[in-house]
């Protein structure tokens, strides 16, 4: 009998989710996360994140690429969008000094606490009124509110939520925070915004890491010092959120099991990778690491991030989003002008 040099279909001889079916997906992110890191060095203003997400999006919709990314590929970017995701998330507490925090003083705290609280409330109810799905204007209010693509896969894993559903809020988050990039530094003269609050008001609105930094250098380092700090404190709310989060969703699935009479397992309050990343906050506070260890860590995160972007941004569809997705595009819009409003607020109280 000859032998087959064919590939096993799926459920013929190797499984789907196997080792073996992720490396495809995995080796193409890979080489994506290359691409964005070479993009980012060629032109420092575009943050190597964002480039992750737009090839992503690129290789989903352009002839010959998107047949891989939907086929060959598409095992090993769902994991990525899903598992390296909460790795990454992980790493993104070796950012945050608690010391670093402290310092900003007891009103900028309660500011920026007021901040995201205000930004969370006010993004919901905008995709709301948008007619948005609730799942969607979860994930898009805590996008928004906090960190970006990293906070809605947190909250997403929490919340048990299906990976397709983070699609869409990451799109949207993506393409406000690339908007911010080039806006803010715009409207910092006629603002007449000092050095100080510029960074201030990036640091409090702007969603991504990279993409405040990628902003508030434009001013200056004194600018990016304070957007840095102001924006990580930011971050360090995404462990209480996922916290309440996880407490309604067990409320929810009790209430659910009541109901109908059956009983099923609880989701734990808060995942494991929440909990590796305030101990990697924790661990930085500490001052035990060298600044060598937390560049590795930093490049580290990148890189599990950057795959996991690629991986979500080579599920949309541009034909799709622009079919379903205006809706959403409008809500994103006006909660980004609410955030920015909020934040520039928020920044004159703080350096002032």
């Amino acid at each position: 009998m000859p032998v087959s040099n064919s590939i096993p279909a799926p459920g013929h001889g190797s499984s789907r989710h196997g080792p073996a079916w992720l490396v495809p997906g995995l080796v193409t992110a890979a080489a994506a996360v290359a691409a964005a890191f070479l993009v980012h060095g060629l032109m420092p203003a575009l943050p190597a994140m964002t480039v992750a997400v737009v090839l992503g999006v690129l290789a989903a919709n352009l002839p010959g690429a998107a047949g891989w990314t939907a086929g060959r590929a598409r095992p090993g970017l769902d994991f990525a969008g899903k598992h390296l995701m909460r790795g990454g998330i992980v790493l993104l507490g070796l950012k945050v000094g608690i010391g670093d925090v402290l310092d900003l003083g007891w009103l900028a705290l309660v500011l920026i606490v007021a901040v995201v609280a205000a930004s969370f409330g006010g993004t919901y109810a905008i995709a709301r009124l948008f007619r948005l799905t609730p799942v969607t204007s979860l994930l898009v209010a805590t996008g928004f509110s906090i960190c970006g693509a990293s906070a809605i896969g947190a909250v997403a894993a929490v919340r048990r939520i299906r990976h397709a559903e983070t699609v869409l809020p990451v799109a949207l988050v993506t393409l406000c925070g690339t908007l911010a990039i080039g806006v803010l530094p715009l409207l910092a003269h006629p603002l007449g915004l000092s050095a100080g609050v510029f960074g201030a008001w990036t640091g409090a609105s702007v969603h991504d890491v990279g993409q405040v930094v990628a902003t508030a250098q434009t001013a200056g380092t004194a600018a990016l010092a304070i957007a840095v700090v102001v924006k990580l404190t930011r971050v360090l709310l995404l462990a209480p959120v996922a916290a309440v989060a996880g407490v309604h969703h067990r409320r929810e699935v009790r209430a659910l099991g009541a109901a109908d009479g059956t009983s099923s397992a609880m989701p734990p309050v808060v995942p494991l990778f929440v909990v590796g990343f305030v101990a990697m906050v924790g661990l930085r506070s500490t001052g035990w690491l060298s600044p060598g260890w937390l560049d590795a860590g930093a490049m580290a995160q990148d890189i599990l991030l950057g795959a996991a972007l690629f991986g979500l941004g080579s599920a949309v569809r541009i034909r799709t989003l622009l079919h379903t997705g205006g809706q959403a595009v409008l809500a994103a819009l006006a909660a980004w002008l609410l955030i920015a409003v909020l934040g520039l607020g928020a920044a004159f109280l703080i350096v002032h």
